[in-house]
């Protein structure tokens, strides 16, 4: 394999998308200046993409081209007579570019020859025009391999460019067969698989550049899933877990909305820097997306302690008769304020091995006889913070580093799936697992419980959005 990395144009007539195309294959979003108006690019710049430790691609930033119908003119009057057309080109690069009038479309040309191929963007919304058939036959007389790409190809409000079968059948008459579609705006990895392996059959000899950066690209992409995914995961356990203790009566609406506001804040701040790490991980600006307010109503702590699911955790039957006689022993001890704390739910099971869940249960408890209040997050609200933060992933995994807008998501009702209320559920008895409840006493949850919801949440991605299988 040539070890130098394949060097690619990027060409196309103004403000097509050439640099929001960079912007996306490289994942910066600060590459180049993005905007509406014509002639953003005036000079050649390089990036590279790199792979396995090396730069397997260098893309360079062409101007836009401006008027091909113009500089044709100019070379059938004074080039006509080269041998070739590569050699008119060559003649024209020598000369005085029209007398400047032609300099933007100079630096694209010369960059086209010493280029291995060529990316020519196209914008899909628009019909292909004189102009555009002239640039592809300026760029396809530099005699190198030409690649046209779709850009804004997506469909708006679920409808398609009409004239993408146009350019398709119009490229096709110049002799360009092979084409690709990768919007700059909406991503999609398996349109940017096609983008790289369509090159490769352009450039049979570099294809193991191509291969490489595939492979690299599937990796990324499956890697930074299982990151987003595990950022949700330790968000919706602190959140389960959550709890605010106060000895207050429940009539006393001022010391309860003292209380809600705490926990309200803590999990409001929470969900943002779970928002923060996931646009960090994608290399998007902090400002790409702003969530809603997110409506907390106070939730009483109501964990079952009779519950199968929570016994499980501890390895317990929930059926067996010692349980039952453990239970009701931590009960009594409960209601004797502490003072035989373990002893009558050791005595009622006969079993040492269920002290543990005496140590879990009789805080609770004996809070619950204190008269303390214990404050927790409502399913609903666990639901709709795991919808939330699956949408925004969701978003990311489709969105191109291109795209100027803000992202949306909206709040929607109820889990997005029985796999990660089930998985969340696991967490919501143990004050120790939330890192919001600033307790020293802080251990760091089961590693199993805490994967399986990693892989819950990652079952639970829209279909478009979730990473290609290994």
């Amino acid at each position: 394999m040539n070890t130098a990395a394949v060097a690619i144009a990027v060409v196309g007539h103004t403000n097509t998308g050439k640099t929001s195309l960079l912007r996306t294959l490289t994942r910066d979003a600060h590459f180049g200046e993005v905007a509406d108006r014509p002639s953003t690019t005036r000079d050649v710049r390089a990036v590279h993409l790199l792979a396995e430790g090396q730069k397997q691609v260098t893309l360079f930033d062409t101007p836009g081209l401006e008027d091909a119908l113009g500089l044709a003119l100019l070379m059938t009057q004074h080039h006509a007579g080269a041998r070739d057309p590569q050699a008119a080109i060559e003649a024209f690069l020598q000369g005085d570019h029209g007398g400047g009038q032609f300099e933007q479309e100079a630096k694209v040309l010369r960059q086209m020859l010493v280029s291995d191929a060529a990316l020519y963007v196209i914008d899909a919304r628009e019909p292909m025009l004189a102009k555009h058939r002239e640039e592809l036959r300026l760029l396809a007389a530099c005699g190198k391999p030409l690649l046209p790409l779709l850009n804004f190809v997506a469909p708006v409000n679920g409808v398609a460019s009409a004239y993408l079968q146009d350019w398709k059948q119009q490229c096709a008459r110049l002799g360009l067969h092979i084409m690709v579609a990768f919007d700059t705006v909406v991503y999609d990895s398996a349109a940017e698989q096609q983008l790289f392996s369509k090159l490769s059959l352009l450039l049979e000899s570099q294809r193991p550049h191509f291969t490489a950066l595939m492979r690299s690209r599937l990796q990324e992409r499956r890697e930074l899933t299982d990151a987003a995914c595990a950022c949700i995961a330790d968000l919706l356990i602190d959140a389960a877990a959550l709890q605010r203790r106060s000895l207050v009566e429940a009539s006393d609406n001022a010391a309860n909305k003292a209380v809600v506001d705490q926990l309200r804040d803590a999990v409001r701040a929470a969900e943002q820097r779970c928002v923060t790490d996931l646009l960090a991980l994608f290399r998007f600006e902090l400002g790409t997306h702003h969530p809603p307010e997110l409506p907390l109503q106070h939730g009483r702590w109501a964990q079952d302690m009779f519950d199968p699911e929570a016994l499980k955790l501890l390895g317990i039957d929930a059926g067996s008769m010692a349980v039952k006689g453990a239970l009701a022993g931590l009960t009594i001890d409960a209601a004797l304020g502490g003072a035989s704390l373990g002893t009558g739910a050791l005595i009622g099971a006969g079993l040492g091995t269920l002290w543990s869940a005496a140590q879990r249960w009789s805080k609770p408890l004996i809070d619950q006889w204190r008269g303390y209040q214990t404050y927790s997050l409502q399913d609903t609200t666990l639901a709709l913070i795991a919808n939330r933060q699956i949408q925004l992933l969701a978003a990311l995994l489709r969105r191109g580093h291109a795209s100027l807008q803000v992202l949306r998501t909206q709040d929607q009702q109820g889990w997005p799936s029985d796999a990660v209320k089930t998985a969340t559920a696991r967490f919501a008895s143990v004050a120790q697992w939330s890192r919001l409840n600033g307790d020293a006493d802080y251990q760091s949850p089961p590693a199993s419980l805490r994967q399986a919801l990693i892989d819950a949440l990652r079952d639970a991605l829209p279909v478009h959005a979730a990473p290609p299988e290994p």
